[in-house]
């Protein structure tokens, strides 16, 4: 049974009198295990997708399945439920709270929960050192690095030892060497625990280190078709000159 299975999954918006179509009929399964990437352009759809994956929104239409239950009709209170207890998360804006130092930015996801005492402080210890920000403990984020900042964001949504790791454009603004250090990390933290991850991202540097890429095209989940190609090589041919 997959962790996540989508079946035609559409998504529009209203803007004023127009009907904006971000998602068009999507169907998609993650096993646990999976470390997968959603590909495609700017505008392409992917963070409409993990936005409903991750409980963050809900379709205008279609089924979705999140461990073997129906999740997809739930109303929000029951979705944040689920994104409390299930769900990890990585943006690429890192999203940590400015006066809050490292220990108090990981905890804060158990705190929320009513989590506390000498049990989290421990796990929490556990998972920094694992994400190599021991030293940094006490530090807050305008004392960090981008990558120090990505760490935290990552040991954060692994704190709650979720089903789920969602990662939206996580690389987006690190540069090259550090991009690379976070992928070897989320791929060391998949191998080693079997955490599953699911990206979002038009970084080809990140599609080489997928397990298995998904590729998202105008709302659709297409094949390797000549047009997907060509949007790759082109994305390619742009970070190469970036």
């Amino acid at each position: 049974m997959a962790l996540v299975a989508l079946q035609g999954i559409h998504k529009s918006y209203q803007l004023g009198k127009t009907e904006v179509i971000a998602l068009k009929g999507v169907d998609l399964s993650i096993e646990a295990g999976e470390f997968t990437v959603v590909m495609g352009p700017s505008g392409s759809g992917k963070t409409t997708l993990l936005n409903i994956i991750g409980c963050l929104d809900r379709a205008s239409a279609g089924s979705y399945q999140l461990d073997g239950q129906e999740i997809g009709h739930r109303d929000f209170n029951d979705l944040a439920e689920v994104r409390n207890r299930k769900i990890g998360f990585i943006f690429q804006n890192f999203n940590l709270i400015p006066v809050l130092n490292v220990i108090e930015n990981i905890e804060f996801p158990c705190v929320i929960r009513g989590e506390g005492g000498k049990t989290l402080r421990q796990r929490v210890e556990q998972v920094a050192a694992e994400v190599g920000l021991t030293p940094q403990l006490l530090h807050r984020p305008d004392e960090l690095s981008g990558g120090q900042r990505q760490r935290v964001a990552i040991a954060r949504a692994l704190i709650t030892q979720p089903q789920l790791v969602l990662a939206d454009e996580p690389t987006a603004n690190l540069d090259s060497t550090t991009s690379k250090q976070i992928i070897d990390l989320m791929l060391r933290m998949n191998r080693e625990h079997g955490v599953t991850f699911l990206f979002s991202t038009h970084d080809p540097r990140v599609m080489e280190h997928a397990r298995r890429v998904v590729y998202i095209h105008d709302g659709a989940i297409v094949d390797g078709t000549a047009r997907a190609a060509a949007d790759v090589a082109k994305m390619k041919e742009i970070t190469a000159h970036a």
